[in-house]
């Protein structure tokens, strides 16, 4: 692949634009591409499409603010008041973010739209051509699918973080030490006030509807996410952290698997447990200022199984919100189709380096405190 000046100017070429909005999206993008091209062990599929990846965020970063440029308005869009689903990966969280999308008196993040924000979506007439695009491109994708998805579902804010070169998604496709410890310490204020900016341009011309976000990745920079959204609230799903590490070690094993020949298991092993286990410690430490607790719901992955709709009334009860028969039935039949279930056969935890008892150790703070969080007792639909 080349190096990160070139493709910046490959996308400037693409485009026939020039203003990415500032030059904070550099750093992420010169130690990601020269981790890639150092360490990665790419094959040609992975090459290719990582490549193709880093290019359209840099050309949307170019049409984003082209957009400002010639409708300067844009920037005066009111965002209301966001719920963000804040969480370990694999606790539910994107069942959530589905059943949340149901409700028609809400904005969410649609997946056609989130790598290609542009043009706004108010300004396209008739049928949005990225939603076909973008259906063409899931039968096509080389990467494993093992979360709800769809062209008009919810989708997390890796792409809009991926716009400064600031995602989890990049170590997730290839084993990229270098990125991954230097993003594990990266100051994301910039990363989320640029997901705030495309946000205002996704809404604009459109009715003005709070916003339901998700990503696993804010616990680990939850002040850097506070700062671009002071008043949000926040919804948290549960799950035994030892179900969780093994899950996503072996989803990350998937990607990598389908972008390189070969695939460290031991590394990824290593990498989710301490990245997840530093998230879980930020996040105690985040909850536990003063008055942020408040700010919080918690949900245990398996009372959400058990009553799915129950939950999300107990979360709109919390809101200050009504569930209309409208969205009601929404959810309700989208849990029928897409009952939530583990979706892949587990590996032996041995295979990624997993010893269940130091996990354990590592996520004793957070252990602690679930069963107060999010209570549940067996065959119990109560705890929320």
């Amino acid at each position: 692949m080349e190096g990160y000046k070139d493709l910046i100017e490959v996308a400037k070429s693409n485009t026939g634009l020039d203003d990415f909005g500032g030059d904070t999206f550099r750093e992420g993008l010169e130690i990601l591409v020269g981790s890639l091209n150092d360490e990665g062990k790419l094959n040609a599929t992975g090459e290719g499409f990582i490549r193709e990846q880093i290019l359209n965020y840099l050309s949307q970063r170019l049409q984003i603010e082209d957009w400002y440029r010639r409708h300067p308005e844009i920037d005066e869009v009111e965002l209301g008041r966001p719920l963000i689903g804040v969480s370990l990966p694999r606790t539910g969280s994107s069942a959530l973010s589905f059943l949340l999308s149901s409700d028609p008196d809400i904005r969410y993040l649609r997946t056609w739209e989130s790598q290609q924000p542009c043009p706004p979506p108010s300004t396209v007439d008739g049928p949005d051509p990225r939603r076909a695009a973008f259906a063409e491109r899931m039968g096509t994708s080389p990467t494993p699918q093992r979360t709800p998805t769809g062209v008009d579902g919810a989708m997390e804010c890796q792409d809009m973080m991926a716009l400064t070169f600031t995602s989890q998604t990049f170590q997730a496709y290839a084993k990229i030490p270098r990125y991954s410890d230097w993003f594990l310490d990266a100051d994301l204020t910039e990363t989320y006030l640029y997901e705030r900016r495309v946000l205002k341009l996704l809404q604009w011309g459109e009715p003005s509807k709070p916003w339901r976000l998700k990503c696993p990745t804010h616990i680990l920079y939850m002040p850097f996410l506070d700062n671009a959204f002071p008043d949000a609230r926040y919804v948290m799903t549960h799950r035994d952290p030892t179900d969780v590490i093994l899950s996503v070690a072996s989803l990350y094993a998937e990607f990598n698997g389908s972008f390189s020949d070969t695939v460290d298991h031991l590394y990824l092993g290593e990498l989710n447990t301490r990245c997840w286990s530093e998230g879980m410690r930020r996040l105690i430490d985040f909850r536990e200022q003063d008055g942020n607790d408040s700010r919080f719901f918690d949900i245990h992955f398996r009372a959400m199984h058990d009553d799915p709709a129950g939950q999300v009334r107990g979360l709109y009860d919390w809101l200050g919100e009504s569930v209309s028969p409208e969205f009601e039935e929404a959810m309700q039949l989208w849990w029928e189709q897409n009952e939530a279930r583990e979706r892949y056969t587990k590996p032996d935890p041995s295979v990624f380096g997993i010893d269940y008892d130091d996990v354990r150790k590592l996520f004793s703070g957070y252990l602690e405190r679930m069963g107060s969080w999010a209570p549940y007792e067996e065959n119990s639909a109560t705890a929320g």
